[in-house]
């Protein structure tokens, strides 16, 4: 069969070399071999520093009958390899010739699809001379953060520094995830034959995982869609389980919006709820949270770190008090898993919000912590075929839920670090903008708070304003889930914040591929955009002339 595929030798030889876990993601080798068309296709020893292995081949959904070696492709061979029957599964036996693993037409065509497109040039990145580089990791580890890419319109996209909305893809969770994306493509509940096996294998070495970074056992992890499908499980199935008895629920007022609707929807049940007030530092006061217990209080929720503000709840206190009353403990831990330690028996936790793409995982997959002993029970909420130990019906994705484990996996071994250096790069942004804009204030309590969730609010600008100045720089005014409303913030609001202050407010994220120069040019594009917006406003003029603001009585026309 002839192909037109330029710039491609009718043979080559592909070499995939096995990465550590800390390595870029698989990229294939091609060298050409100087075979003539009309000989055989010779296996080339390997080298064995290379350990190469065919794993592209399975990713593309063609099939190697060598294992780990080397694999020559010839694009002129067009008959199909022999075909077992039936009773052996359908596998395909190999091919008489040692040293060359045939292939259909329509699998070479893709092959070459697939390596064109990994070959392809970059699109040109938005910042000229002077602009953000890669961000390193340990051991020279990729960014994904870096490749800032057109959007396939032309149009270059912005630096990214709203990680609390959601974090790129870590490379090596990618590369855990492609064999189950092609390969291994097996429904996990599927008991009866070996690719069930695999994938099923695969799901409960995820859970495991997810467990070991929070110091849980495996059987206590159950798979969702997301922290807000967790939220909703561990809120409304613990209120409706022990609804005959109990119908008395604690949140606060500054919850994740997933959290507070799930009350809300509650109300309409019949249920109670105690909606606690917080500091001006962001903080609850666990005095009153002892005295909103009541006799037929069923569960507690308090996030763990607040995804507007970054602050961080005594989440330990708050467990000894609710283990005290005998009270279930459930936190949205969305934005504080794989940031901070976080051991649910030393904290005496027992519902746990868990979100993939939250910790440089894959989007459409969370986990539910649900402790067993003493035994938490929640009513589901959706029927099906009992998947997830009947508290989560349907099937698992396999690929997502490996995505997951791997995230975890990679939070567990890197978390010091990036802690450590989203501190230096937080204290960075903070002090330089600080430093040359007067009448900025930090939102939050300056002690008990993540680092890498930082929110400023600019006096006498309005943010959504700043925001659009701001084009160059992916940012936010307040939670990606209510960020098309144009009321100031619930959460700044809740810890006293003015009005004006609220509508100025500014959230930076600084996450595990943040550069310093990334944060050096938001420093310096924000300070430049304040400075205009400032120079344009008539209240900044009345202010330095002197003039108190709130001694002016304001008239309608």
């Amino acid at each position: 069969m002839a192909m037109n595929v330029p710039n491609v030798p009718p043979l080559c030889i592909i070499v995939l070399p096995t990465p550590p876990i800390s390595s870029r993601p698989l990229m294939p080798i091609l060298r050409q071999e100087n075979v003539p068309n009309s000989a055989p296709a010779a296996m080339p020893t390997a080298k064995p520093i290379m350990k190469p292995i065919f794993i592209l081949s399975k990713q593309l959904g063609c099939d190697c009958p060598y294992g780990p070696t080397v694999t020559g492709i010839s694009l002129g061979r067009t008959s199909p390899p022999p075909v077992r029957g039936p009773a052996s599964g359908g596998r395909r036996d190999a091919p008489e010739e040692a040293g060359t693993a045939a292939l259909r037409p329509s699998s070479a065509m893709l092959l070459w699809r697939r390596l064109a497109a990994l070959r392809a040039e970059r699109a040109p990145r938005r910042l000229r001379a002077g602009g953000p580089g890669p961000a390193p990791g340990p051991g020279g580890r990729p960014g994904p953060g870096s490749g800032r890419k057109s959007d396939g319109s032309g149009a270059p996209r912005p630096l990214y520094m709203d990680v609390q909305a959601t974090t790129p893809l870590d490379p090596r969770v990618l590369d855990s995830m492609l064999p189950y994306l092609t390969a291994y493509y097996g429904n996990p509940h599927s008991r009866t034959h070996a690719y069930g096996w695999e994938s099923e294998a695969a799901m409960e070495k995820a859970r495991q995982q997810v467990a070991d970074l929070i110091g849980a056992d495996s059987r206590e992890i159950i798979f969702t869609s997301g922290a807000t499908e967790s939220n909703n499980m561990a809120i409304k199935g613990v209120a409706r389980f022990y609804k005959s008895r109990k119908k008395h629920i604690i949140t606060t007022q500054t919850e994740h919006k997933c959290v507070l609707d799930s009350c809300r929807s509650l109300e309409t049940e019949g249920f109670h709820i105690t909606y606690l007030p917080v500091k001006k530092n962001g903080l609850i006061d666990l005095k009153e949270l002892e005295a909103a217990f009541q006799p037929d209080t069923s569960l507690v929720s308090v996030m763990t770190v607040n995804n507007e503000i970054g602050v961080k709840q005594p989440i330990h206190d708050i467990g000894e008090i609710c283990r005290a009353h005998k009270v279930f403990f459930h936190t949205d831990a969305a934005q504080a898993i794989g940031k901070i330690p976080m051991d649910v028996n030393n904290m005496k936790i027992d519902l746990m919000s868990i979100s993939g793409h939250k910790i440089y995982g894959p989007k459409g997959v969370g986990a539910l912590y649900v402790r067993r002993r003493p035994r938490v029970r929640l009513e589901p909420l959706q029927s099906g075929g009992g998947q997830e130990r009947g508290l989560r019906s349907g099937t698992v994705p396999t690929p997502l839920a490996v995505g997951l484990g791997a995230a975890c996996e990679v939070a567990q071994q890197e978390m010091e670090y990036d802690h450590k250096r989203i501190s230096q790069l937080a204290e960075r942004l903070v002090t330089k903008i600080m430093s040359e804009v007067p009448d900025v204030v930090m939102n939050g309590d300056q002690e008990h708070r993540y680092p890498g969730c930082i929110n400023l609010s600019f006096a006498y600008v309005e943010g959504e304003s700043l925001l659009m100045a701001l084009k160059d720089v992916a940012l936010s005014s307040g939670s990606a889930c209510t960020s098309a409303s144009l009321e100031p913030s619930y959460v700044l609001r809740a810890i006293g914040t003015d009005e004006d202050l609220a509508h100025s407010s500014i959230r930076f994220g600084i996450g595990r591929f943040t550069t310093e120069e990334e944060v050096d040019y938001t420093v310096q594009k924000c300070i430049q955009h304040v400075k205009r917006l400032r120079e344009m406003s008539p209240l900044w003029e009345m202010v330095q002339d002197g003039i108190d603001l709130k001694s002016i009585k304001w008239t309608q026309h």
